[in-house]
């Protein structure tokens, strides 16, 4: 089931006074290098530092008063457990946060700092699925799933929103895709605010899991996780995976040595910081740059929390 325009129209009212409208920065010398004019929308300057603000907050402020009191829980290594703990914290909610144990001490200290309960797991999906449970079961505190969950789904849509509608011209949007949430999001801003626009997704060959679910119809899993963009190694889920199927024109995959240049042609040309998976969407469009020329282009960067002492380049 798709969710509806008005769906995304409320959870841009809905979020609008607790997060950031982000800015939209140009580069005329990426604009030369691409052949295309590229809008980037900022999420590195989100609240805690990426995109999952959004969809936290949003899907935080769908609870009831008592869901409210008894608290949120979710399981994630990195930015969706940042954005939970300081949109819970924001709202005067109780964050529970099951991270993997060998999640990086500074992730871990950013959610302690944003008041998250810290719970560690074993690094496997299912250990952390399970410690969810037990800790949703004795506190009764409400699930929140980084990517596959449909207020988070519409709270990731805003950005995009934001984006066309400061710029509603653009022919494509591009996003990076690890677990789906901002993909499917995003394609469903362009479907109900862009013109002719098209949403496309950047992810790399490593983990292309996404790719061969569109080509093949169902959730595809991934065997290996060797990639830079370590905030893409999740898989889609049974709610966006549908919203992707429908909306989204096409993944293109990048290998690991164009997302660290695109990476590292951010840092440089525009002096601003964006984690690997945020440069997967430029490094997607510079690889098939001949077919976007002209074309007016938005891309999502999608965060920039990054671990300083352990740079690519």
């Amino acid at each position: 089931m798709i969710p509806t325009k008005r769906e995304v129209e409320a959870a841009c009212n809905r979020v609008k006074p607790y997060v950031h409208n982000t800015p939209v920065l140009k580069s005329s010398y990426l604009n030369e290098l691409s052949g295309a004019e590229i809008f980037f929308k900022c999420e590195n300057f989100q609240k805690m530092g990426a995109f999952k603000m959004r969809g936290a907050t949003n899907a935080i402020l769908q609870l009831s008063e008592a869901q409210k009191r008894a608290g949120v829980v979710t399981h994630s290594s990195g930015n969706f457990a940042q954005a939970l703990s300081l949109a819970a914290r924001n709202l005067g909610v109780k964050a529970y946060i099951v991270m993997p144990e060998n999640a990086p001490q500074v992730k871990k200290d950013a959610v302690k700092g944003y008041g998250g309960i810290i719970t560690e797991s074993e690094s496997t999906s299912t250990a952390r699925e399970q410690e969810a449970e037990r800790i949703q079961k004795e506190t009764g505190a409400t699930f929140i799933h980084p990517s596959n969950d449909k207020n988070v789904i519409l709270g990731n849509a805003t950005s995009a929103a934001e984006l066309l509608e400061s710029h509603p011209d653009l022919d494509y949007v591009f996003t990076p895709v690890g677990g789906g949430g901002l993909l499917a999001g995003t394609s469903l801003s362009v479907k109900y605010f862009g013109a002719s626009c098209k949403t496309i997704g950047g992810e790399p060959f490593e983990v292309d899991d996404a790719f061969r679910s569109l080509q093949s119809g169902k959730i595809e899993l991934n065997d290996t996780a060797n990639t830079i963009a370590d905030g893409l190694k999740t898989f889609l889920g049974d709610i966006n995976f549908p919203i992707i199927r429908e909306l989204v024109s096409e993944i293109i995959r990048v290998e690991e040595t164009e997302i660290i240049a695109a990476m590292k042609l951010i840092w440089e040309r525009m002096k601003i910081i964006v984690e690997p998976s945020s440069a997967v969407a430029l490094a997607a469009l510079l690889r098939d740059k001949e077919r976007f020329k002209n074309k007016k282009v938005g891309i999502i960067l999608s965060g920039g929390n990054v671990d300083l002492k352990n740079l690519p380049f």
